[in-house]
């Protein structure tokens, strides 16, 4: 509910501090979120970033699914698997891995975990909201 201001320049001046407010409230909660899992641990909620980790191990999988013994052709067959997925396959392949380097450099050590900020980790919980309001309540008591 907006109050009612004056046109007065204390009224305009009340006015701009409450929306700057508002706006930096809204900025904290507006939090970078990368969940980092795997297929055994899905996730639940919005996430800006998900990063599976075993990601470039189905891709591989894809790849080199029912390849012939001999492996010649086995290697043939998997160029042209490579081939034929392009551009697209290169861009899964390329962001699959990213994701398992960039949850290195930040130590995950398990999951599923929810990342905040690059800064806080939740560790063990399958519910973004929930991850979310423990680093709320840690920023609140930590400030």
């Amino acid at each position: 509910m907006l109050a009612h201001y004056s046109r007065s320049p204390i009224g305009f001046l009340q006015l701009a501090l409450t929306l700057a407010a508002a706006l930096a409230a809204t900025a904290v909660t507006a939090a970078e979120v990368w969940v980092i899992t795997d297929q055994q641990y899905p996730v639940r909620g919005k996430s800006d970033r998900l990063i599976e980790l075993d990601a470039p191990t189905r891709i591989e999988a894809e790849l080199s699914a029912q390849l012939p013994n001999d492996p010649e052709q086995a290697a043939a067959l998997v160029q042209r698997r490579l081939h034929e997925g392009g551009k697209a396959l290169q861009q899964r392949l390329a962001a699959a891995y990213q994701g398992v380097t960039d949850a290195w450099s930040l130590g995950i050590t398990k999951v599923p975990a929810v990342v905040v900020d690059q800064r806080y980790v939740v560790y063990g919980e399958a519910d973004v909201s929930r991850a979310l309001a423990r680093v709320e309540q840690y920023r609140r008591e930590q400030p």
